[in-house]
């Protein structure tokens, strides 16, 4: 372990897991308590549009994923409440046209796209300085809005009917939080890349919820489970030789199994008065 923290890129991958997991806890238990764990794939997917234009146009293409991302939320969010679309429905609208747009400037590009695999299935241990600079500057504008306005994002998540009569400002916390998920997305795109994204803000929050009830239990703890298992996938891929993406999710997918198995356990042995 001493050896592996004297290589820059495994340092720089370890600090990226940590304030990655600190971003998405916050960001996932807003998403899982809207219910609106769809929204992440429909984000995340629709990035591949901004990528592909980004390749096709010669521009940063975590730029125009990022322009592509707050985009496609907006307009989930516009077609739903000024359109009466359901949500669900318009998620489907920006994944499918987003996916096809990526795809469809992928191939107009000229030669070979070298770093789409990495944008498709992640590639933390590539992770810059100024990658993380920019997710912890992120990080903090996240925190200091959550400090500021927690009340009201509680409300706003888990009943928007009574945060309106009870005169929250809903549509600044709504519009808000969707640009903060959009930005989130993108980011955390180096981590695990389009493909597995969904998983990390969600399977956290779903383990969380096993043990707790409360937004800001839910909150920490899916913390703690981010960057238990980003630190535990990064350390046994640097072992097994396997990618470091695939694993994390692995981890965070059996960690939620053996809380769901576990706290079964514990009230089945409860009713039976052995414990």
């Amino acid at each position: 372990m001493s050896e592996l923290l004297g290589y820059s890129f495994f340092t720089n991958a370890l600090v990226g897991v940590l304030i990655i997991a600190v971003a998405t806890a916050m960001v996932g238990t807003y998403v899982m308590a809207r219910r609106l764990a769809a929204i992440t794939g429909g984000v995340t997917h629709a990035c591949f549009g901004g990528l592909g234009l980004g390749y096709y146009l010669g521009v940063s293409p975590i730029a125009m994923a990022g322009v592509f991302a707050v985009g496609s939320s907006l307009i989930v969010e516009w077609m739903a409440s000024r359109h009466k679309v359901r949500e669900d429905s318009a998620i489907a609208v920006v994944w499918s046209v987003g996916m096809a747009l990526g795809v469809l400037f992928v191939f107009l590009t000229p030669g070979f796209v070298p770093e789409l695999n990495s944008f498709l299935f992640g590639n933390i241990l590539n992770i810059s300085y100024g990658d993380l600079w920019l997710f912890a500057i992120y990080t903090l504008l996240l925190g200091a809005f959550f400090a500021w306005k927690f009340r009201e994002i509680v409300a706003c998540s888990f009943d928007r009917d009574f945060a309106y009569v009870a005169g929250l400002p809903v549509r600044f916390i709504t519009l808000t939080m969707t640009v903060l998920v959009a930005l989130c997305v993108v980011l955390a795109i180096r981590l695990v890349g389009i493909m597995m994204l969904m998983a990390v803000i969600s399977l956290p929050q779903m383990a969380a919820e096993v043990f707790c009830r409360r937004f800001l239990s839910v909150m920490w703890l899916s913390a703690v489970i981010s960057i238990a298992s980003g630190a535990g996938g990064l350390i046994l891929s640097t072992y097994i030789d396997v990618p470091c993406s695939a694993l994390i999710v692995l981890l965070l997918g059996v960690v939620y199994v053996f809380s769901r198995l576990g706290k079964g356990i514990f009230v089945s042995l409860r009713r039976k008065g052995h414990i």
